[in-house]
Parts: C-alpha cells; structure tokens; sequence
C-alpha cells in the first residue's frame, strides 16, 4: 500500500509543478501520448503501465458516440477498432458536451488511511511534501547488518516487504538484486503510515534462521546455475552440430572439386595427344608434298604388310634393368590406384625416403628393418598394389615368415638405392607418369 501510494504521489507531484494559469481539459501521459479525463485515470494508468510522465493538456478526450449502437469511443483509435468488429461507421462527435477543465485534486482513500490530495498536494500555500526514510523495524535491520547486508539495502528490502519479517525481507533482496537502485536509500512522504516494530529473535535463533535463509539463497543460485550450465550445454551441442555439418559440407565440396579437376586434366592430356597427332599428320603431308608425291587417301585401304616368317634371333635377348624393372612396377603402382592421387603421392614419399635413410645410414639397422605389420606403414605402403614389390627391388628381403622386411648390410647397393631415389623422383614430378 505505501509503495503504491508513494507512486501515485509522485504523479500527482508532477502534475502539480506542470500547471499553467490556463486549466487544461485533460491529463497527457509523455510516455505513451494516452489522454485521460482525470487523475484517478491517470493514477490507475500509472499502476498498470508504470509511467510517471504526465501533465495537463487543452486538448479534450474524444467523445465519439456510435450512432447505430451508442457506445462511446473516446478516441479515433476506439472507434476505427468498434467498426472493425461490428460494422458501424456512424459516429457522433459530442466532444464539447463533455469537455470541462480537469480537476487535480484527488479523491481520499475509500478507507480514510491516506488523504490522497494532501499526499500529492500538500497545504495550501503550494509546499511540496518532504520526503523521509521509512520506518522500519530497527531488529529486523540490526539482524540483517548482522548479515552483512548494507544499511540502505537492508531499509529498502524490510520496507518494500512490509516489515513481516526477515525471511521475507530477505527474499525480497535476494530476487531484486539486479535493480538499478537497490543500494539507495528508499523515501516515502513523512506523513506515510510507519509499521510496528516486530518481536526480534535471541542471538541463537538468529545465527540459525540467517543460516537457513543463506541455504536457501545458495540452493536458489545453484538450481540457476545448474538451469543456465544446462542452457549452455544444449547450445555447445548446437554449434557441435552445425560445425560438424559445415565440415561435411566442405569435404562434399573439395571432393567434388577434385573429381572436376581431374576431369579437366584429363581432358588437357586428351587435347594434347590430339594436337601431337595432328601435327605429325600434317608433317607427313608435307612431306608427301615435297617429294612430289599425291595426299595420302584416308578411305583408301592401307595394303597388308606382307606375312615374314619370323626368324629366330641369334642374339640373345636383353633382360630389363633394375631401373626399368623399378619404373614398371612404380607405373603398375599408380594404374592400380588411380582413382587416389593423394595416396600414390604419399607412397611415392614413403618409398623415397626408406630408399634415401638407408643409402645416407647404411649401418644404421633401423632404417634397413621395416615391420610389415606397422599401422603407417600399411596405410601408406603395405596397402597398395606394388608398394612391397619395389623395397624387394630395392634389395629388401621378408624375414621371420614375412614380419619383416629386412636389407642386410652387406646387400647394401648404391647405385641400386641410387636409380630408385630417380625413378621415385621422376614419378613424382612428372604430372604424365604412368598416364600414357
């Protein structure tokens, strides 16, 4: 009631220091531009809508009377809405009628508590009334300093909570502790109704009911924290999930870019070898040409070479190289697995660098010993087609029912090591190996 009372009274002061010498015919609310016929309307707006910025206006609430009806509208708004709903357009303005400079005394309570024009008004000599610190009771404040509560929070909380009692003077700091002043000293008027002070508890009671009220406080913070702790969780999932899609969406993406950029590669070399074929067509014509000799029909069928009985060669027949044997299997390696660049890539760096550790530490063995069965090396070698072929070729040997694959030192070759370091290097850069 006081802190209602105290509201209205800080209407009724402004209201009060906004008069003019011309008595106006309503009340304007400055926050929302409502007009209202009187203070008790703006008293009740006040309470609803908490707006505290009102003063007197000329200009008269509208009395739009429904000629079909005769409901009153008192503003255009009311009455637009009215046709709305009930399809009657005829209105009759009787504005004047009811226009009469608004009275800003207020009615006393109903209960004779307060005089509410005194409140807002004061004397008659214009004095506005003096504001004070509320009453309250001085054991209740003494246990809540007692609390560490500050003096100006603990008056505002008894206050505004009626004086029943600690715990619900506690309450009500605990939920209105984000108010912007819950450390000022709260005023009512001086003639305000004070409360009678209530039987405080011994020093024992007191330790245990500050106790519970702390618990209570502390159990309160903690079901809030655990609410906002599992708020922040939901949201971590959230942003979990889009980024576990955005990176699906991004693989999706470099995937497909490197499907189309195979593609055009290969349409590149298949232009290219076109280009070359037709440059050598166009060399033989022009050879033709110069020795004098017709343009080649291309309908015109080729003759048939002629049947020579295959003689057997007296000389002996030259067995491939190492080197050779090494570029055949690295080719055979990347036509098997064609379709993953980036893992033959990896293989071909494998290989190289087991092939360059051991020409750079032939003594070392760790570097000449390889066990088969490793994660890695499966992954990157083992795994592929070809991969274990080429250590055999490099001079490595499986040992302990296949383990192991093992160079021994005095199998060491250089110059073995040597073209496998050329051969790995020309599969790597040449973007054509293996292709043609």
């Amino acid at each position: 009631m006081q802190e209602s009372l105290g509201f209205c009274s800080s209407i009724n002061l402004y209201i009060y220091r906004e008069r003019r010498s011309m008595a106006g015919v309503s009340l304007k609310c400055g926050d929302c531009g409502t007009l209202l016929r009187s203070v008790e309307e703006a008293q009740e707006h006040a309470e609803l809508t908490k707006h505290s910025n009102f003063s007197e206006s000329t200009e008269p609430v509208l009395n739009l009377v429904c000629a079909s009806c005769g409901k009153p509208c008192r503003s255009k708004t009311e009455s637009d809405l009215h046709t709305k709903r009930t399809g009657h357009s005829e209105f009759a303005d009787k504005t004047s009628e009811a226009v009469k400079p608004i009275s800003l005394e207020v009615q006393k309570d109903p209960k004779g508590d307060v005089d509410m024009e005194e409140d807002a008004w004061g004397n008659s000599s214009g004095q506005v009334e003096e504001m004070v610190v509320p009453e309250v009771d001085q054991k209740l404040l003494e246990e809540l300093e007692g609390m560490e509560f500050p003096k100006a929070k603990a008056t505002r909380a008894l206050h505004y909570s009626g004086n029943v009692s600690l715990e619900a003077a506690v309450n009500w700091a605990v939920e209105h502790e984000d108010d912007a002043d819950i450390d000022e000293m709260p005023k009512v008027p001086a003639n305000a109704k004070t409360v009678a002070p209530k039987p405080s508890l011994t020093p024992e009671e007191m330790k245990i009911k500050a106790h519970e009220l702390r618990e209570r406080a502390r159990k309160k913070k903690e079901e809030e924290e655990k609410q906002k702790e599992r708020e922040r969780e939901k949201e971590r999932i959230r942003v979990g999930k889009e980024l576990l899609e955005a990176k699906r969406i991004e693989e999706e993406n470099e995937r497909k870019r490197l499907l189309a950029l195979r593609k055009a590669e290969k349409e590149e070399e298949r232009r290219a070898r076109e280009k070359i074929r037709q440059k050598l067509e166009e060399d033989k014509a022009e050879r033709r040409r110069k020795l004098g000799l017709p343009p080649e029909d291309p309908d015109a069928a080729k003759p048939s070479a002629p049947v020579v009985e295959e003689k057997k060669s007296s000389l002996p027949v030259r067995p491939a190289t190492k080197a050779e044997q090494m570029r055949e299997c690295l080719r055979s390696l990347k036509q098997n697995h064609k379709d993953d660049e980036g893992k033959v890539k990896t293989a071909f760096n494998t290989l190289l660098t087991y092939a360059k550790n051991v020409a750079m530490n032939p003594n070392e063995e760790k570097f000449r010993k390889i066990r088969v069965s490793n994660a890695t090396f499966q992954a990157r070698i083992g795994a592929l087609k070809g991969g274990i072929e080429f250590l055999e070729l490099c001079g490595f040997e499986k040992i302990e029912g296949g383990e192991y694959l093992f160079l021994p030192r005095d199998k060491v070759d250089r110059a073995v090591l040597n073209s496998a370091g050329t051969e790995l290097h020309n599969a790597i850069n040449n973007p054509f190996f293996g292709v043609l």
